[in-house]
């Protein structure tokens, strides 16, 4: 962080924050869904530069140092930015190849819209503790059940929200996970003490959840009769060659993940692993675009010119039926592009804030309110959904306030995995619920479905921060430390 001559004021501090949600709310009543492509992230433009200009003007922050603290922010989303891209690209080749297809065509089979919303966040939840990334998850299974789903007849919001509770359940629970690993990192506890710990509010919470999906699936009324799903299999089979042989990508996605092998790497091996079976299995498909986009030349030509405009942009694939159509179509590495400047917009936004010592003034503020354990973890939680909302990452969400809770935490006698536990159930699983969030950006783009129109229905992240501040307060499946502990620590802080 930079060092500004003068400190600033609350009121400094939380006049950007204000002017930023102010903005926002006019923005999206005016825009509504459409404010990804470019209107939110001209509010988020406009907030840092009124940041900008209090750390100049009235806490004497020079130029250079407010650029560094918006570059060192960008920098830190630039893997994110990087696997938000090869989503893209993953998402083109997997359609073409008709891996995705293929999921929605069995999925089809074996699911009905009783069971659906359920099914739903429960595989999204087992195969985000396999692979330990809800990213991965919503990119991959999570597609494929948002075109089942779709065909069922449930609200594409209603489908999102049973895919991200899985997929961000699992994600908490996986010690693969980097934000399992990051959250006990900062809370000064090790990996599975904080797994054990979390499971005390996270299995009623996903428990809830289930409970939720369970009743809407049995009272609701999905639009999607028998007969539509018969014809929207039946056209996806002619359209596709349909083969178990294609499930070999995803199956080699998830191994890859499991064998810890970096996300970068692997997201790019299954988008190469699409184009080749694209190529070895759906020539016709291939053919078939070639003739509507008009591509001249060889078969070898045409087919190469398709796989690099599935990897780079939109490919839209033709059938019979209006909602298979509506299902076919990718955006590839171009279709990410909103996202990328969204990300860009907010990191220098939280840049700003945090090198000029507003973020750090907000904070120290809750922290001197706080009379309790029920109290403390309440301002845990909100300071990780505020940190969401601000700097805009997941990551920093957790980072910051588990540096400025730590000690707190000690010297009131509550072991590291009660602060661990907390900033999972409130910065990891919230992040998905901002609209300018790396993460919620992000599954907004690969899902196709707006922030705002899924996020109602998350109702295990809605969940999530109510049941540990609820923990909190009733003093239920807290660790406190021994008095002998205790007197350990009071001595080692002496000696310090």
């Amino acid at each position: 962080m930079g060092n500004p001559s003068k400190r600033p004021s609350i009121w400094e501090a939380l006049f950007p924050i204000v002017f930023l949600m102010v903005l926002l709310v006019i923005n999206i009543k005016v825009f509504g869904t459409e404010g990804l492509s470019g209107s939110n992230q001209l509010v988020l433009i406009i907030s840092a530069a009124v940041a900008g200009l209090i750390a100049a003007f009235r806490l004497n922050v020079k130029w250079e140092v407010l650029q560094d603290g918006m570059i060192n922010s960008i920098s830190s989303a630039m893997s994110s930015i990087l696997i938000l891209l090869l989503i893209g690209a993953l998402a083109g080749t997997w359609m073409l190849s008709g891996i995705v297809p293929a999921m929605i065509y069995y999925g089809l089979k074996v699911l009905n819209p009783t069971v659906f919303l359920v099914a739903a966040c429960i595989v999204c939840g087992v195969v985000s503790i396999a692979t330990g990334s809800s990213w991965t998850t919503v990119a991959t299974v999570g597609v494929a059940l948002l075109g089942i789903g779709k065909a069922l007849g449930f609200s594409e919001g209603l489908i999102g929200g049973a895919i991200i509770s899985g997929a961000y359940f699992g994600d908490k629970m996986s010690p693969l996970s980097d934000t399992t690993n990051l959250a006990p990192a900062m809370a000064g506890t090790d990996l599975f003490t904080h797994i054990k710990h979390m499971m005390k509010t996270t299995i009623p919470s996903i428990l809830i959840t289930l409970v939720i999906f369970a009743v809407i699936g049995v009272m609701g009324n999905p639009e999607g009769t028998i007969g539509q799903v018969e014809e929207i299999s039946t056209v996806i089979s002619d359209t596709f060659a349909i083969n178990g042989w294609l499930f070999i990508v995803p199956v080699v996605v998830i191994l890859l993940i499991i064998k810890k092998v970096p996300a970068i790497p692997v997201l790019l091996s299954g988008a190469i692993l699409g184009a080749i079976f694209a190529l070895i299995f759906q020539q016709e498909v291939i053919h078939n675009l070639a003739v509507i986009l008009d591509i001249e030349g060889g078969v070898s030509l045409q087919s190469f010119k398709i796989m690099m405009i599935a990897l780079y942009g939109e490919t839209s694939i033709i059938t019979s039926n209006e909602i298979v159509n509506e299902l076919l179509i990718t955006g590839g590495m171009s279709g990410m592009l909103y996202t990328v400047w969204l990300i860009l917009c907010a990191m220098a936004f939280g840049g700003i804030m945090e090198v000029s010592g507003m973020l750090r003034v907000i904070a120290e503020a809750v922290i001197r309110k706080v009379n309790s354990v029920g109290s403390l973890i309440a301002a845990t939680a909100g300071t990780g959904l505020f940190f969401n909302v601000t700097t805009s990452d997941q990551y920093l969400a957790i980072l910051v306030p588990g540096r400025m809770y730590a000690d707190v935490y000690r010297k009131r006698g509550l072991k590291g995995e009660n602060l661990s536990r907390t900033l999972e159930d409130s910065a990891t699983v919230t992040s998905v619920l901002i609209p300018w969030n790396t993460c919620g950006a992000t599954q907004a783009s690969v899902l196709g479905v707006a922030t705002l129109t899924y996020a109602p229905f998350c109702f295990f992240n809605i969940i999530s921060p109510i049941m540990t501040i609820l923990f909190g307060y009733m003093n239920w499946g807290i660790n406190y430390y021994s008095k002998k502990e205790m007197k350990l620590i009071n001595e080692e802080e002496i000696v310090a």
